[in-house]
């Protein structure tokens, strides 16, 4: 499709995190280093610009060196609206990025190769966009999305209140791709207490 520095990253980091009891999941600390510290070392080399979509101060992100954007729906309307978000950042900020993938700070062992197979899809398929999978379940903000469409995410949102991602991407022609599960499901995803020591394990296993 196009070389990695050709894509734009939004990192979705506006969720309420209330099984982890409130706060910036991806900010808790896993085997001495932030979450969002092992999704970055593992996305940067996916996408070229690269964003953190959040709300509240920006400052406590500032170790990351990331641009920082809050929704640009008014409410807590979501992961689609941190999809517009990138969006309309890439539109702005990155003019030359036709594509946008989206990624959740809260899964620490994400696919190194998830870009590439995604937009590998999109072409094989002729698909509009892509979404990742594993054990048979879609993972609907782990995606690859055309920067065209942002107008059309927006009237969606605004004009008729689309708050689910399927709702928005049964519109349009989607690729799923799936990836192995074994040993680990690449997209676990930290929203528990209980899951943070389970991701402390693995890593333990990793090293």
């Amino acid at each position: 499709m196009t070389e990695a520095n050709k894509i734009a990253g939004v990192l979705l980091a506006g969720g309420l995190a209330r099984r982890m009891g409130g706060g910036d999941k991806c900010l808790r600390p896993l085997a001495g280093e932030p979450i969002l510290t092992h999704v970055l070392r593992r996305v940067r080399s996916q996408v070229g610009p690269l964003m953190l979509n959040a709300a509240g101060d920006p400052a406590r992100f500032s170790e990351f060196n990331l641009p920082v954007a809050p929704d640009v729906i008014e409410s807590y309307a979501g992961p689609l609206a941190g999809i517009l978000t990138g969006m309309e950042w890439a539109a702005e900020k990155a003019p030359e990025c036709a594509w946008l993938a989206s990624f959740a700070t809260d899964a620490p062992f994400l696919p190194e190769d998830l870009v590439a197979r995604m937009a590998r899809a999109i072409a094989a398929e002729g698909a509009d966009m892509a979404c990742a999978a594993s054990k048979g379940r879609a993972h609907p903000v782990f995606a690859l999305w055309p920067v065209a469409l942002r107008g059309a995410l927006r009237q969606a949102m605004v004009e008729e209140e689309i708050r689910k991602v399927d709702a928005w991407t049964g519109r349009y022609k989607l690729a799923t791709v799936e990836f192995a599960a074994e040993p680990n499901d690449p997209f676990f995803n930290a929203n528990r207490p209980e899951d943070l020591a389970e991701a402390e394990r693995l890593m333990r296993l990793k090293d």
